[in-house]
């Protein structure tokens, strides 16, 4: 079958109303957990050869979310399918209203490489509890993860009711010429670009889950322990392949040494210094070996800096004494080197976070409320949090988006379900009263001063 074919078939059954029943969505979300857990050891040596990821990582950064995304929406959707009932003004009155949830129909999903399973897969998982039929398309970089993704979805459900496509972007542009009900891309702003552009098309609604420099300021008052220990796990994740990881710290220069030091002591206590190891995973391919390293001044290396090409392996990197004009802090970094920039005002650390399009995480460590409150009101950024990083991506009750440059639309939980829903209103009025004297001619001023008291007012 040809993807025209594919999005043709989708239509048609969709058109049925099968997937419309919470009893079809749960049948189908069942036999799709059933199959990942059948077949983990596969998911497992496929993400192992793209990634060097370890069981450890994959099940805890991977397979639990998407476990867990299952598990939350199987429990709650037939609750958030239901209609809900909503206030009636009094000039409709008598009426009740309420607003009925429905699916878009046909919807693409496109994955990203950094994250395979959980990026891919939790957002089909969204599509499919809401009722819409999907073709997905994993990211073609992490090769051995797309297949055997490609492999479980097209064995465990009907090409007309999910599809997974596989291929560079000849595939991604091919599918992107069809008329899709609803669109979900996560990867980078300038192909996120291209997806928006080919979706206004057919004036197709999108989700874009983008990325961007993600700042952590570090107050004097911070816990220097404790934050050290979050800022570097949070950074370090996944060699710092994560779309909400920071980027870079903003840390106080009264406790910036203190800092640095307990940095690179936790570095040194539980990571690899000089090769890849089950506990530290490799960077994608030798093209962004390339990039991150051209991104290492070594006159400013305080710890770290090693690379190896060969084997895709840049080991944990702090870099001090960053300026807002060095080339780190002119681009996402997507790996495991952390910039430090010094400040000793807020007010014109502030100023240079807002040069930078909106990031789509900002993270706070310290206890000066004022400061934090400060700080996460005035500065524009998808989400975060206080004294920790990236933990608030595993709270599926929290959804998880970007603003501006970082992205547009939000997942995760039950705002996974209402983006790929459709909310219709609805007003039911009985016929036994009827207030026709407001509505049709002769108006006068008695009718106008009922009304304003009506619409204005009440």
């Amino acid at each position: 079958m040809t993807i025209k074919d594919i999005v043709t078939a989708q239509r048609t059954f969709f058109q049925t109303g099968a997937t419309r029943t919470v009893t079809f969505r749960t049948q189908q979300l069942l036999k799709f957990e059933r199959a990942l857990k059948a077949n983990e050891q596969i998911l497992f040596d496929a993400i192992y050869a793209d990634l060097k990821k370890s069981r450890y990582d994959t099940f805890t950064s991977e397979l639990s979310l998407v476990y867990r995304e299952l598990s939350f929406m199987m429990r709650n959707m037939g609750k958030w399918s239901k209609k809900k009932r909503m206030w009636t003004n009094l000039v409709n009155f008598p009426a009740r209203s309420y607003v009925l949830p429905e699916p878009y129909g046909v919807t693409y999903i496109a994955g990203a490489w950094n994250y395979p399973y959980q990026l891919t897969l939790v957002p089909l998982i969204d599509s499919l509890a809401a009722g819409n039929t999907a073709v997905v398309k994993p990211s073609e970089v992490a090769p051995q993860t797309s297949a055997a993704m490609a492999k479980i979805i097209n064995e465990t459900f009907a090409p007309e009711y999910c599809f997974a496509v596989e291929g560079g972007a000849d595939a991604a542009t091919e599918i992107l010429e069809q008329k899709f009900d609803y669109i979900f891309f996560t990867g980078g702003t300038k192909i996120g670009k291209i997806v928006y552009e080919a979706a206004a098309k057919h004036l197709t609604p999108v989700t874009l889950e983008l990325g961007g420099k993600n700042p952590a300021f570090v107050l004097p008052d911070c816990d220097i322990a404790t934050c050290a220990k979050r800022i570097v796990w949070g950074k370090l994740l996944n060699a710092g392949q994560t779309c909400v990881a920071i980027d870079y710290l903003l840390v106080h220069s009264s406790v910036e040494q203190k800092l640095l030091a307990e940095m690179k002591s936790v570095m040194e206590r539980h990571y690899p210094k000089d090769a890849v190891s089950e506990n530290f995973m490799a960077i994608v391919n030798e093209r962004h070996v390339e990039r991150i390293q051209q991104l290492i001044d070594p006159k400013k290396v305080y710890y770290g800096g090693v690379v190896d090409k060969k084997n895709r392996f840049i080991a944990p990197t702090i870099l001090h004494n960053v300026t807002f004009d060095d080339d780190v802090m002119k681009e996402e970094i997507f790996g495991p080197v952390l910039a430090v920039v010094r400040y000793d005002d807020l007010n014109s650390a502030v100023k240079r976070v807002k040069e930078y399009p909106k990031p789509l995480s900002l993270y706070v460590f310290g206890s000066n409320n004022g400061e934090k409150e400060r700080l996460f009101s005035e500065l524009s950024f998808g989400g975060g949090s206080q004294n920790d990083a990236v933990m608030y991506f595993a709270n599926d009750h929290l959804p998880l988006g970007g603003v501006g440059s970082s992205g547009m639309g939000a997942y995760h939980g039950v705002d996974g379900f209402k983006t790929f829903s459709h909310y219709k209103s609805i007003m039911e009025k009985p016929t036994w009263l009827e207030f026709w004297f407001l509505k049709v001619p002769p108006y006068s001023e008695w009718k106008l001063k009922i009304l304003r008291l009506l619409l204005e007012k009440l």
